[in-house]
Formats: C-alpha cells, sequence, structure tokens
C-alpha cells in the first residue's frame, strides 16, 4: 500500500491576494512566489511553499501530500487510473492529481526541490525544577510575528464521513490515532490521522477527518507549527495589535497535546499556530473519548460559542 510521508500544503482561494499575504505575513509566513492569479507563501523551513491562495471565490480547495518515492507515485497512479504529471509549481518535481469523495483535489507530489532554511532564533532552553537547560544566559524575545516552521496538519469537514475516511487510509495510508464519538461509542465523528510509517515517529496527527455539521465540505483549520511556546504567545501578541480576529487559545489540546492558538483570515478560514505536539508510531494505541466541550483541550479559554462555525466551502464544481 501506498503511504503518504507528510503534509506539503493548503489549497485555498480568495479574491483579494494582497489582503491574504498581508494577514500571511502577520501571522508568520514568508512570501515565495506570486502571480496576478495565485499567491504562494512558505515558512521558514525547507518546503518551497506550504501555502497556496488562487485568485476567486472564498473557498477551501484542497492539499498536498507527498509520496516516500517515484515508483510510490507510480504505484498510486496505475490504481488510481490516473497519470503522472510534471508539477508547475513552485518546488518542481512531479505529481499525481486526485478528488476526494469530498470534492478536495488531492495532490501527491514527489521531487520537491527543497529550499535553505530561513535563519531565524533557536528554541529557547526552558529551566525547570529538575533540570536547569539554560545557565548564564537571558531570555528576551521581541514582539513580531511568529515563525512558522511548517504545515503540520489540516482538519477536513466531510459530508460523507465514511467515505472520506476510506480514502485517506485505503488510498493514502493513514493510521488512526484518536477516534471521538458522539453519543454511542458506533456514532464516530472524528478521527485523528498519522502518516503510515510503520515504527518510524511522526505527528500525531496529520490529517483530522471530522463529520461536517452542516453538510457542506470544507476545511475545519490548517494548523502550523512555530519555533516554541515563546514564539507562539508573542506572534499572537503581534497579530492583536494587527487587529486581526482571535479564534481561540492560548491551550493545550488533548488528541495530540498541542499548545495551540487559533486564528481567522480576512476570508473566515480558521488557522493555528501550534508547538510541543505528540509524536507516534503504527505501533502507538488507538484512543477513543466521548466529544464533548471538554474534550478538546486540557487547559485554556472556554471554548467560543464561534470556534465551530465553518469557514468557506469547497469551490463549486471544482
Amino acid at each position: 500500500m501506498v503511504a503518504v510521508t507528510d503534509v506539503a500544503f493548503v489549497r485555498y482561494s480568495a479574491p483579494d491576494l494582497d489582503r491574504m499575504e498581508a494577514f500571511l505575513l502577520d501571522f508568520g509566513l514568508l512570501t515565495a512566489a506570486r502571480s496576478p492569479d495565485a499567491l504562494y507563501m512558505r515558512g521558514y523551513g525547507s518546503a518551497p511553499f506550504i501555502h497556496v491562495t488562487e485568485r476567486g471565490p472564498e473557498a477551501s480547495l484542497g492539499m498536498g501530500f507527498f509520496a516516500a518515492s517515484a515508483a510510490d507515485l507510480e504505484e498510486l497512479a496505475k490504481i488510481q487510473g490516473r497519470t503522472i504529471e510534471a508539477n508547475t509549481e513552485p518546488g518542481g518535481g512531479i505529481r499525481v492529481r486526485l478528488t476526494d469523495p469530498a470534492g478536495f483535489q488531492v495532490d501527491v507530489i514527489h521531487g520537491f526541490e527543497a529550499l535553505a532554511s530561513v535563519p531565524h532564533r533557536s528554541p529557547i532552553r526552558g529551566n525547570t525544577a529538575f533540570q536547569p537547560n539554560r545557565q548564564g544566559e537571558t531570555v528576551r524575545v521581541s514582539l513580531g510575528p511568529a515563525h512558522v516552521e511548517r504545515l503540520g496538519h489540516l482538519v477536513l469537514r466531510c459530508p460523507d464521513f465514511a467515505a472520506s475516511l476510506a480514502f485517506y487510509t485505503d488510498v493514502l495510508g493513514f493510521k488512526h490515532s484518536d477516534r471521538l464519538y458522539d453519543g454511542l461509542p458506533d456514532n464516530t465523528v472524528a478521527v485523528f490521522l498519522h502518516c503510515g510509517l510503520g515504527e518510524r515517529w511522526t505527528d500525531h496527527h496529520t490529517l483530522a477527518v471530522t463529520r461536517s455539521r452542516d453538510g457542506r465540505a470544507g476545511f475545519g483549520h490548517s494548523a502550523f507549527e512555530v519555533t516554541d511556546l515563546d514564539d507562539l504567545v508573542q506572534g499572537g501578541a503581534y497579530l492583536e495589535t494587527r487587529g486581526r480576529t482571535h479564534s481561540w487559545g492560548v491551550g493545550r489540546h488533548i488528541q495530540g497535546s498541542q499548545v495551540f492558538d487559533y486564528w481567522r483570515d480576512p476570508f473566515r478560514n480558521q488557522v493555528e499556530h501550534w508547538t510541543d505536539g505528540d509524536l507516534v508510531n503504527d505501533s502507538t494505541p488507538v484512543s477513543e473519548a466521548q466529544m464533548g466541550p471538554n474534550e478538546l483541550y486540557q487547559w485554556g479559554p472556554d471554548v467560543p460559542a464561534d470556534f465551530f462555525e465553518p469557514g468557506p466551502s469547497i469551490k463549486a464544481g471544482r
């Protein structure tokens, strides 16, 4: 079975690329490339881009994942009856383009050309009551955008929950990490998925498939890893000075354990800063829990009433 190795990028559309770019720069991304019809943003890591906005109506469009090898890409193309094509976006390489049951465009890519990482400060070494890691050094952080290292995960809202879950597990090789149910245990409403890489450690979830609350498909949110806790908090303080729309945080999740802070971009898409998440492999036991108001976080402010308000849906006819 083909198993993708990580998420590569998220794809949206919006009517105003200038407004999107200004927000994403405040959020901690960097401009990678731009044309009249598309905006590509990168992080401080080596990926050529991790966020793309196409000019058009507000909409969720799709995502990209990395294939482990050209052979895996060839196998995927054969099984799905698709052809391998040149990737014409930044980073090059080759891709197979699929459409999932919810209508998301899914690009599986191999041969992306890595860039040099952008220099910035290293994670702060914390002192604890049990281990003094920082001796003779002070901590000084400046107010400014967070430093987004990479895209970490995506949450999907899927009308046909079972079909979407089967696509990502059976076609792209994802494995279950955690499951949430509502009411009876057989009423699954969300599954957190990690890349199926055997005994290799990977993020607790690269994807979460959730049952759509309104019958429409779209992103729940996209989540971007920042340098460390100080980067997350001061980055949020900077976004406040810029008048950006806060959604929820700061807190610590249960599923994945990430410290989180959620924001809304100018087009209602929910985006997350996160740090300090769990790592799992295929031997890690799968957990399950009852969905409820306190199941999403261990500490932090109460979940706001509009947190689950959906952002833009999938573009019709795409």
